[in-house]
């Protein structure tokens, strides 16, 4: 578990502690606390009273709408590409457009945008080594219905409001169809983007990357799931078709008019918020949804796709998550777990178990309180799948050789300790490039965190393994930039013993990865997934250079 903001500052003897929008709101239309500020100010602002009365979910009906499951998406066609000369390949059409849909029986209907005209969008499954193409099509309106901070960099007021660029987080893409967040089109615009998937089958997940504007454009519903699969992984047995579930989770803040709040600032000016966290929890683009389920294994898919928010959760009935994979596939072998702890844009897979609980309701809770009921059922079909002790190799990265990067996580704050700017290595997105590894290269990464949050850091392109987090002292290194260590380094839980692309690193902690640069020389990007972060300079380039 990591160590919280609060704690972590108390521990340090500073004066930097931020409220945070942590809680559930306690009634309709209230904002508990202050939230930290924006950029361009001495001092950061603080959070404003939302403009429009705010839904309860404590005064709704739990558990009265069935679990949506994203329809899986169909190639329009085939098309040739110079990289694969003499290939037709299969061609999907994502188009991004504008639609409303409740999120409750008693809501009224929520204007949002999404893939295909829904949220999460169509799931895109594909098979290792078999390329495809997407065209992502931007249909979207010409404004945008959430506010635009235009002090943040890459989203200046010369900027044209709604843009798009579609990256698919965890895939091993080639860098003129990674994302780049300024490779953005406008509607009536779209790019095309080659895949070859030459990746072990994994949980991955499509999302908007627009520079600037990717916490609005994800919080307004661009998000979907991209399935790699494998014959290694099919010959596991593991449970498939029906009850292979991907569970998308996001928490929001709704109008009682069925509306999407996005909280700012009191700054009209410079509405950006350092965090964003709401009182609705959402699986699948539903609040409180059920699930009928056969008293059978299935295999959940647990996706987080919050903004800001980490999500701890844990089953009704004794019931514990079999967890066999983490965010690049499978682990080597299954974790029983009671809980399980996401941050955002981490993933976890698991299998849960329903046998002998015939005609009861299971529930997936979150911070101990429901947000998903599984019926069961009296019967269903035989059971065929299989639990395997072993699931796939994960050999371990040789680091002997490898070059170690020392990377700072930080913040620029106020004299109260507010967040006006978040950092990585004390540089911006427009500083010249400063990691610029070479493909096939190992190294290690040594995420330093100065600040007072946990920050989920993402690499592009890459997969990497955990290698240790340890505590250090923050004072050492204001005062001299010495690295300067107060205990033992703490090896990665089970839970992390496989690949990974996204990992927490607590404040307090050097949080350690290795990584082997795979894949095509070109720019790309890593980020801390904290979406406010990540679009107020918290992201950077790094290139891949041959090997």
């Amino acid at each position: 578990m990591s160590r919280s903001r609060r704690e972590f500052l108390r521990a340090a003897g500073t004066l930097l502690g931020a409220g945070l929008l942590r809680d559930v709101l306690a009634s309709p239309g209230t904002v508990p606390g202050a939230m930290a500020g924006m950029p361009m100010r001495a001092t950061a602002a603080r959070l404003a009273a939302p403009k429009r009365p705010l839904v309860n979910p404590a005064t709704l009906a739990p558990f009265v709408d069935p679990l949506p499951l994203p329809a899986r998406a169909r190639p329009v066609g085939q098309r040739a590409h110079p990289a694969w000369p003499g290939r037709l390949l299969p061609c999907y059409r994502m188009e991004m457009r504008a639609f409303a849909a409740r999120l409750h029986r008693d809501l009224p209907p929520t204007p949002q945008w999404g893939y295909a005209g829904s949220a999460p969008g169509p799931t895109i499954e594909v098979e290792r080594d078999q390329p495809v193409l997407v065209e992502w099509a931007n249909a979207l309106p010409a404004r945008h219905f959430l506010p635009i901070d235009h002090t943040i960099h890459g989203a200046e007021a010369d900027k044209p409001e709604v843009r798009a660029v579609t990256h698919v987080h965890g895939a091993r893409v080639p860098a003129d169809s990674d994302g780049w967040p300024e490779d953005w089109y406008v509607p009536g615009r779209s790019a095309l983007s080659r895949y070859p998937n030459a990746q072990d089958a994994a949980t991955l997940w499509y999302h908007d990357h627009a520079m600037g504007i990717t916490r609005l454009n994800i919080y307004a519903g661009l998000y979907g799931a991209w399935l790699v699969r494998d014959a290694q992984e099919r010959a596991l047995g593991l449970p498939s078709g029906d009850c292979d579930v991907p569970l998308f989770l996001c928490d929001r803040l709704v109008g009682r008019d069925g509306q999407l709040y996005y909280p700012v600032s009191d700054d009209p000016a410079a509405p950006w918020v350092m965090q964003c966290q709401g009182n609705a929890v959402l699986c699948n683009g539903k609040l409180f949804p059920y699930l009928d389920v056969e008293p059978r294994r299935y295999r959940l898919r647990l996706l987080n796709v919050a903004n800001s928010s980490f999500f701890e959760l844990a089953l009704t009935h004794g019931l514990a998550f079999q967890q066999i994979g983490s965010d690049q596939g499978l682990l080597p072998a299954p974790v029983e777990r009671s809980q399980i702890t996401l941050y955002p844009a981490e993933r976890a897979d698991v299998v849960v178990d329903f046998a002998g609980l015939a005609g009861q309701r299971v529930q997936l809770q979150l911070h101990g309180g429901g947000i998903l009921e599984f019926r069961v059922g009296d019967r269903g079909r035989r059971d065929d799948s299989v639990l395997p002790l072993r699931l796939r190799s994960v050999p371990r990265l040789d680091i002997a050789a490898a070059h170690d990067r020392v990377l700072t996580l930080g913040e620029m704050d106020d004299a109260d300790g507010n967040a006006l700017r978040m950092l990585l290595d004390g540089k911006h997105w427009s500083d010249p490039v400063s990691e610029r590894p070479h493909a096939g290269s190992v190294e290690t990464w040594s995420f330093v965190n100065l600040s007072g949050d946990a920050h989920p850091v993402h690499l592009h392109l890459v997969r990497f393994q955990v290698l240790d987090r340890r505590p250090f002292d923050l004072f050492a290194w204001n005062a001299r930039r010495q690295l300067k260590y107060t205990g033992p380094a703490q090896p990665p839980p089970p839970h992390e013993a496989g690949w990974k692309d996204t990992v927490r690193a607590d404040p307090g902690m050097v949080t350690r990865i290795a990584v082997r640069f795979e894949g095509e020389p070109g720019r790309y990007v890593w980020h801390c997934h904290l979406l406010e972060h990540e679009d107020n300079e918290m992201m950077r380039p790094y290139e891949l250079l041959p090997g």
